[in-house]
């Protein structure tokens, strides 16, 4: 069966994301707190939906969950980009996208601490997820709201959903802002 790899080697960063040493995923994973980055691409259909990935049943963390499009870890001398570009690639065959940047954040559980570096991105060419995932599928808003809280989402999925419900809807307005100035601008 496959597994983790527990002697792969994280940067360990403070919490503005300056890297302060090194640790490995088992150290990051059994509970030592040592803050690690963490790359997730939520990527949405035109039509609105969002990809979720079902977690295998062999990972360390949250097993046979669904959770964000792509998430993994940045290597240890690697940059955030480069570590989105590659996670990307290889969990979904997903390459040339444009991401959004969204605002950053600190995912503590009872086991690990993350500094999870969120982008999004809309994505209508095939996925080909990879064995890294169990497969995955596009999800409507109202299926995500409906089994919020049923245990079949990962908790950070679940936090997450809610920041990109906020980032989304800040962006939209801005958008339908942007469009109400340029309709008044063009009727002076």
């Amino acid at each position: 069966m496959k597994q983790d790899r527990s002697e792969e080697l994280f940067p360990v960063v403070d919490e503005e994301g300056r890297q302060t040493g090194s640790a490995t995923r088992g150290e990051c994973h059994r509970g030592s707190m040592l803050l690690h980055p963490v790359v997730h691409l939520h990527v949405f259909n035109s039509r609105g939906e969002l990809y979720l990935q079902r977690r295998p049943i062999w990972k360390d963390i949250q097993p046979g969950r669904w959770d964000t499009a792509v998430g993994g870890h940045v290597d240890f001398g690697e940059d955030i980009i480069t570590a989105l570009k590659r996670e990307a690639c290889e969990e979904l065959g997903i390459i040339g996208f444009e991401p959004k940047v969204l605002p950053s954040y600190i995912f503590q559980s009872q086991r690990e601490r993350e500094l999870v570096y969120p982008f999004c991105t809309v994505w209508d060419a095939p996925i080909q997820p990879s064995d890294e995932t169990d497969g995955g599928r596009f999800w409507s808003e109202q299926e995500i709201q409906e089994n919020l809280g049923t245990g079949i989402f990962t908790p950070n999925f679940e936090q997450e959903w809610q920041r990109l419900q906020t980032a989304f809807l800040q962006n939209l307005q801005g958008r339908k802002n942007n469009m109400t100035q340029l309709n008044q601008n063009n009727t002076l």
